[in-house]
């Protein structure tokens, strides 16, 4: 069985709160915060990569998907405008665009995105004919999306430049924790320590369950099913590139093969991917993910919809 080549925890003791503060701040506290964003935003310059966005972006909302009630939250939705399936480009620049805000964004775009997601997330709820309940609102759901995307990042990071050192874990962690809050998750829910990321991590997967009907819909997106037919080797390059993305019991839930020589391969070129990213300037590194969100921030300053 093929080795699962996953970013793995480190051993830290360090809290993380949100790092932008209210007018009412004093400060020095205000000074204190901004020197922790200013941290964080450079990190992410040197390790963020966009790239990632097409070799394991499927493979996160994989991950997402794979609790029931995020993943019938999908799959039922009826928010007409946002499934992939009917606009996958919009669907790629709202979602892209929703890691670039937290992450890189201001205070002022992140607030109003969250309201822009609010709208559409106030549809998506359960009905009686639902195999399980589900609410966008809830805010474990929440937190496992935003735990999704913060493991992907790591994990990227790790595979395309070596593990990020106990200080940057502690760093890329407390930045992550906007992933929640541009979404409804309250800072105080957002994990504390690298050790109670990776215990809350592994607890998620044992929790994930993909059944038929979601399972169909997630190889399709793993295929590339959206794809014409002329960009089939695109297609089969992507989702062999997501794959190996996936924790192994998640590919073995949807049946998915995974051999010690595809892993082998993939790491190889994740290796040779991470050395052609790290001479380019940020601007580049992190595309498309920052032009997703530049296209989100002049959307908000023309009173266009965000989503």
């Amino acid at each position: 069985m093929a080795t699962d080549n996953r970013a793995r925890p480190v051993q830290i003791h360090q809290s993380v709160a949100d790092p932008e503060s209210g007018e009412e701040a004093a400060p020095f506290i205000r000074a204190s915060q901004k020197a922790l964003r200013a941290e964080e935003l450079r990190l992410l310059r040197r390790k963020l990569d966009g790239v990632v966005v097409f070799t394991s972006g499927t493979a996160n909302v994989v991950l997402q998907l794979s609790w029931p009630e995020v993943g019938y939250g999908v799959v039922e939705s009826r928010v007409e405008s946002g499934q992939v399936t009917r606009h996958p480009l919009k669907r790629f620049r709202t979602t892209i665009g929703y890691i670039g805000v937290a992450l890189l964004g201001n205070h002022e775009l992140r607030l109003a995105y969250r309201q822009a997601i609010n709208g559409q997330h106030r549809q998506v709820r359960s009905t009686p004919d639902s195999p399980v309940k589900y609410n966008a609102f809830n805010r474990e759901l929440q937190l496992w999306v935003a735990s999704c995307i913060h493991y992907g990042l790591v994990d990227a990071i790790t595979r395309m430049h070596g593990p990020p050192t106990r200080h940057e874990e502690v760093v890329l962690l407390r930045a992550s924790a906007r992933l929640g809050t541009t979404l409804q998750v309250p800072a105080d829910m957002w994990h504390r320590t690298p050790e109670e990321f990776w215990a809350y991590w592994e607890e998620g997967l044992e929790r994930a369950e993909i059944d038929e009907r979601v399972g169909d819909y997630l190889r399709g997106l793993l295929r590339a099913d959206l794809l014409p037919a002329p960009f089939g080797r695109i297609a089969a390059m992507l989702e062999w590139l997501n794959t190996g993305f996936l924790p192994e019991p998640i590919r073995k839930q949807l049946d998915l093969t995974w051999t010690d020589r595809d892993e082998r391969h993939h790491a190889k070129l994740m290796h040779i991917l991470g050395a052609l990213s790290r001479p380019l300037p940020h601007t580049l590194r992190s595309f498309p993910t920052n032009a997703m969100m530049w296209d989100l921030e002049l959307r908000r300053r023309l009173g266009r919809p965000m989503v």
